[in-house]
C-alpha cells in the first residue's frame, strides 16, 4: 500500500520551499543524509520564497500571508548566521 502524498496547496508549496532553503543552509540533511552548506542555493531559494510574498501580496488568506513572513524571517536569519 502507498502512502498518500500530501494535499497540495499553498502552504505546503511554501514549506516543500522552505525545507529545499533548509538543505542549502546545512541545516538539515538532503535526501542522502549528506548536510553540507551551499550559501548560493541558500539565498537563491530565500529571495524565490521573497519574490512569492512580493507577488502574491493581497492576495493570500491571512494565513498563508502569515506562513510566508515567518518562514523568510526565519530563513534570512538562519542565512545570516550560516554567512559567519
Amino acid at each position: 500500500m502507498e502512502a498518500t502524498p500530501p494535499q497540495l496547496d499553498f502552504g505546503t508549496f511554501v514549506l516543500s520551499l522552505a525545507a529545499a532553503a533548509q538543505v542549502h543552509l546545512g541545516a538539515a540533511p538532503d535526501p542522502s543524509g549528506k548536510t553540507e552548506k551551499n550559501l548560493d542555493l541558500a539565498k537563491q531559494t530565500i529571495d524565490l520564497l521573497a519574490l512569492l510574498e512580493e507577488k502574491t501580496k493581497g492576495n493570500l488568506t491571512e494565513e498563508e500571508a502569515k506562513i510566508l513572513s515567518q518562514i523568510l524571517t526565519q530563513l534570512r536569519l538562519q542565512y545570516v548566521e550560516a554567512k559567519k
